[in-house]
């Protein structure tokens, strides 16, 4: 028997033709605002270069065939309007069909073909990559009447509704209408926006910890569900309502609750500091909120692990780094840090070589990278 062919395989491998519209979306990182969105509050994600890949053609029936790289030799199908759950990565796809027929969306069936470099599982959002990217070449090719937001909205859905991760929706709208180089200052109880240029002496470093995290259920899930119990304590639907008043009243709650209530109220008061720092050029006033975040992230969301603790640790060590935390659902993934203009590549290097002495595990350097 041969080996199997190593070469990465195009659409036309695939399929046999060629696509008809293509398009991509990018992975992202939160400088501040974690577990916010789902409370109606705020936050500031920025883009990664890792993106997602789409590809795909229009066929006369209502079959719907993927293909992902690094997943299997043959394409995944289904029929539109027989989407059942339970496929795996198929399930991002299988959920934006349904949400898309929910919208009023009349699709043809499909070819489509998925490639990317957006690390599952790292924190960095590959769900939404994926989403956006799909729901851009369907956009194209079936001439959806769906502007930028309401593709976010629709990939959310995707994901809630469908896959089964309670998520907000700050990754889709990140990945829909999020800018390269800026933070994405985002309302998510209005979906308002403002596009903030990153601070000009700053390099971004984002470094995967290579511990994976799920969305899907788990710890993501508790938190959530401890949170809005929190705002229920406190008389409120969603803690961005909790004003800075509703502190002095969490020794009232349960000390876990009191705990998740803290994170997501002083949180959202740091996107609003944060946002002042970065139009204020205060870089050091930025870094610290970012560690004071990754604090409370441990502390009171306790979401955080050891082997991300620890690369953060050594991130704020260095000296070359002005602030660092942990980024993404928590549980593993990523951190992200702000380093010296031209400093960024070498203080990756150095927390990376540090992390794996002390852990014995291998960091990937996601972020700046050749060509960024």
């Amino acid at each position: 028997m041969s080996a199997p062919d190593p070469r990465p395989r195009s659409f036309a491998d695939v399929f046999g033709r060629a696509p008809e519209a293509e398009a991509s979306a990018p992975g992202r990182v939160n400088l501040l605002g974690e577990h916010t969105d789902y409370h109606e509050g705020y936050v500031l994600p920025t883009l990664i270069p890792q993106r997602t890949h789409a590809a795909v053609a229009a066929r006369d029936d209502r079959l719907v065939r993927a293909w992902s790289d690094g997943t299997s030799e043959r394409a995944e199908e289904f029929a539109l309007g027989s989407e059942t759950r339970g496929r795996g990565w198929l399930d991002y796809v299988q959920g934006l069909t349904v949400a898309l027929a929910a919208r009023g969306v009349v699709l043809r069936g499909c070819d489509l073909h998925l490639r990317s470099t957006v690390p599952i599982g790292g924190g960095v959002s590959s769900s939404a990559a994926l989403e956006i990217s799909v729901l851009r070449a369907l956009r194209s090719r079936f001439s959806l009447p769906l502007d930028d937001v309401a593709l976010a909205v629709t990939g959310r859905a995707a994901e809630t509704d469908f896959v089964g991760a309670p998520v907000g929706i700050m990754d889709q709208m990140a990945a829909s209408v999020g800018r390269d180089g800026e933070a994405l200052f985002l309302d998510t109880r209005t979906l308002g926006v403002e596009h903030i240029p990153l601070p000009p002496g700053v390099d971004l470093v984002v470094i995967d910890s290579g511990v994976k995290h799920r969305h899907a259920g788990g710890e993501y899930a508790t938190r959530r569900r401890e949170s809005f119990a929190a705002a229920a304590q406190l008389g409120v639907a969603f803690l961005r309502d909790a004003g800075a008043d509703a502190l002095s009243r969490l020794g009232s709650l349960d000390p876990v609750l009191a705990r998740r209530a803290r994170h997501i109220i002083t949180e959202n008061q740091r996107v609003l500091d944060a946002v002042a720092a970065m139009r204020a050029d205060d870089v050091a006033r930025l870094g610290q909120l970012m560690n004071a975040s990754h604090a409370s992230m441990r502390d009171d969301y306790e979401i955080s692990t050891p082997e991300i603790d620890a690369l953060v640790a050594l991130a704020q060590q260095d000296d070359a780094i002005a602030g660092a935390r942990l980024t993404g659902g928590g549980f593993g993934g990523s951190i992200v840090a702000l380093a010296r203009r031209g400093a960024g590549a070498a203080a990756a290097r150095r927390i990376a070589d540090g992390y794996a002495a002390a852990t014995g595990l291998s960091a990937a350097i996601l972020v700046p990278r050749h060509g960024f």
